[in-house]
């Protein structure tokens, strides 16, 4: 393809319209997460344990209805109601949280809201590929990661101000000296952002017709979905994701190199700083070098930052590596989305983003088991872990062989 020839298409409207959309999903949704944990232990009186039950059902429930979701979607022929029906169940679980008065009530919540971000996750994707021409898909995913990004910037932001107005102090330890009612006032203003995600979606996104056949009788979810390059691909990106463990090793690494705790949020703010900067430009340049080749360097650029949280000694240097790590998601989140959606036959195009997100997401579990076990042994250690197995998936792509069952520029 001529490399200019991507330049002349534009972006079809629908494409920012589910980019607004998830950053306006994301600013409710990260109003809560990060407020989360002290509102479950200084509050409700909920320990570690429970905490961690909490987490790891939700998103292990959001892998799994990813895959029904997709399928789903090509069965009915129609993404953009369950797309909808999705955010609609994760916006009216915010104020359920607020109100609840014991963890077990919030794992309730969670879980459907996490439910509900199964249920829209693979449609919205696909939705994504299909509205995009294949030349400008690895633009159209970037400018969707960016949006999203920007939502997961400033969600904490806009959470922190309203404490702020509220009178509440920011910098205690653990969040104590937040009075209950004030966790409770943000986490139902949250439902504001995550109906308007669903307003833009309703009226601001054109799907287009069902390509023939699709809505008509389909396979059988198995692992059929996962033959060939696409199920290849997929291997190897569970590869990559075994050695992605959750962030919050990263802010303890922060912590445990003497970083101040009131600062280690902000690391997490500045890696969704980096991943918005960078995502609509690496996937205008995917159009042009190819995705395999850019997710060969978001993997090499995954290794060197884990290597860098393994051998660092000082707390300045986490700054860098945060940065660091938010060009790293922007190199690989959407690219790794736009590459399933080059490989997979496009008759099945819901149900291959619903087998990757959940292939992919439930190794997010062991992930996080196995970085917490290699904790104990050394901090260093799941930092190692995180760079050998982005040094392997990127290897594998380089030395095996993709056919393109959907175009890829």
């Amino acid at each position: 393809m001529d490399a200019n020839s991507s330049d002349k298409i534009r972006v079809p409207g629908s494409v920012f319209a589910l980019g607004l959309v998830s950053l306006f999903a994301d600013i409710s949704s990260e109003m809560v997460y990060p407020l989360l944990p002290f509102f479950l232990g200084s509050v409700l009186g909920a320990g570690t344990v429970a905490i961690g039950v909490i987490e790891g059902i939700a998103e292990s429930t959001a892998a799994v209805v990813n895959l029904f979701s997709g399928w789903l979607s090509d069965r009915l022929g129609k993404r953009k109601g369950l797309a909808i029906l999705g955010y609609a169940m994760a916006a009216i679980m915010r104020p359920a949280v607020g109100i609840s008065t014991a963890w077990q009530q919030v794992l309730a919540a969670r879980f459907v809201d996490r439910v509900g971000k199964g249920i829209r996750t693979s449609p919205r994707d696909a939705l994504v590929a299909q509205v995009a021409p294949p030349e400008i898909r690895g633009r159209a995913f970037g400018i969707q990661r960016a949006m999203d990004h920007t939502g997961a910037v400033l969600g904490p932001l806009v959470a922190m101000g309203v404490l702020f107005l509220l009178g509440s102090p920011l910098l205690e330890a653990h969040g104590a000296a937040i009075p209950a009612v004030n966790y409770r006032k943000v986490f139902v203003l949250a439902v504001i952002p995550g109906l308007l995600a669903v307003l833009i979606l309703w009226f601001g996104v054109r799907e287009k017709p069902a390509p023939k056949g699709e809505g008509r009788p389909l396979p059988s979810i198995n692992l059929r979905s996962l033959r060939g390059p696409f199920g290849v691909f997929c291997l190897v990106a569970t590869l990559f994701a075994i050695g992605n463990s959750s962030n919050m090793f990263l802010l303890l690494r922060a912590q445990n190199l003497g970083l101040s705790v009131g600062l280690v949020p902000a690391g997490y703010v500045l890696i969704y700083i980096g991943a918005a900067i960078f995502s609509t430009p690496a996937g205008i340049i995917s159009d042009r070098l190819g995705r395999r080749r850019m997710l060969v360097i978001g993997y090499l650029v995954s290794a060197a930052v884990y290597a860098g949280f393994a051998i660092a000694n000082h707390a300045a240097t986490t700054w860098v590596l945060f940065a660091l790590y938010g060009l790293y998601i922007a190199l690989t989140d959407g690219m790794q989305r736009a590459y399933a959606a080059d490989l997979a036959p496009k008759e099945i195009l819901g149900t291959a983003m619903g087998t990757f997100n959940a292939v992919t997401g439930l190794a997010l579990l062991p992930a996080s088991i196995i970085a917490g076990a290699l904790w104990k042994v050394s901090p260093a250690w799941p930092f190692w872990f995180g760079g050998i197995t982005g040094l392997a998936a990127a290897l594998l792509l380089v030395l095996l062989r993709f056919t393109r069952l959907n175009r890829e520029p």
